[in-house]
């Protein structure tokens, strides 16, 4: 008997489940765009080097161009449309739009996407590589224009929005920061793929 090329998944995306068929060889960013028409997430370098594809999975960003579907079952995948909570964009998302943070869009949904988990990164007091004092009773740093810098140097923006974006990350960290303060306790961080998001939110470019 041949070996089966495919496989029968179910991807939990956006709070929601998706089963599918895949090859084996198919990958979170193709499975998302091509049968799922989840188009935010966009095909840039597809080698992992521009961040165009970056989602979030299980809360940490990874570039799904690297990604194998069928690797991402049972994962909680969080892609750009799943940020909003309803018509109420994600801090980050309304950051860029209020600062500009884009000019083309292409790279916008790796941009936020990868912007959410650095600032949930930076609020769990875990260093870059530009962190003075990276013992763990320091806590986390201030979250200066050179970290937001290094922790975003994944994702490349070729119309070089950057300034825009830098501005954008340090308004949504100073607000997500005032969220966490106000909410009570055992409510789920925004940008942490909870099933309240809904999949056919919009992209803030």
């Amino acid at each position: 008997m041949a070996p089966t090329t495919s496989s029968a998944i179910t991807l939990k995306i956006n709070g929601q489940n998706y089963p599918l068929t895949v090859d084996h060889r198919t990958t979170l960013l193709d499975a998302l765009r091509e049968r799922l028409d989840l188009t935010g997430s966009k095909k840039g370098c597809d080698h992992g080097q521009c961040g165009a594809c970056t989602v979030l999975i299980d809360g940490r960003r990874e570039v799904s161009c690297l990604n194998l579907a069928v690797a991402a079952e049972g994962r909680e995948i969080t892609t750009v449309e799943g940020l909003a909570r309803g018509d109420e964009l994600h801090p980050v998302q309304q950051a860029f739009l209020d600062l500009d943070g884009y000019q083309c869009g292409y790279c916008t949904p790796g941009q936020i996407c990868s912007a959410v988990a650095v600032i949930e990164e930076h609020a769990a007091g875990w260093p870059s590589a530009v962190t003075g004092d990276v013992r763990p009773e320091a806590g986390p740093p201030p979250l200066s224009a050179e970290e937001i810098r290094e922790r975003m140097s994944g994702n490349l923006c070729r119309c070089s929005a950057y300034v825009s974006i830098v501005q954008a990350v340090s308004r949504a960290a100073d607000t997500t920061a005032g969220q966490r303060r106000i909410e009570p306790a055992g409510t789920e961080p925004l940008g942490s793929g909870d099933t309240g998001r809904t999949a056919d939110a919009e992209a803030a470019a």
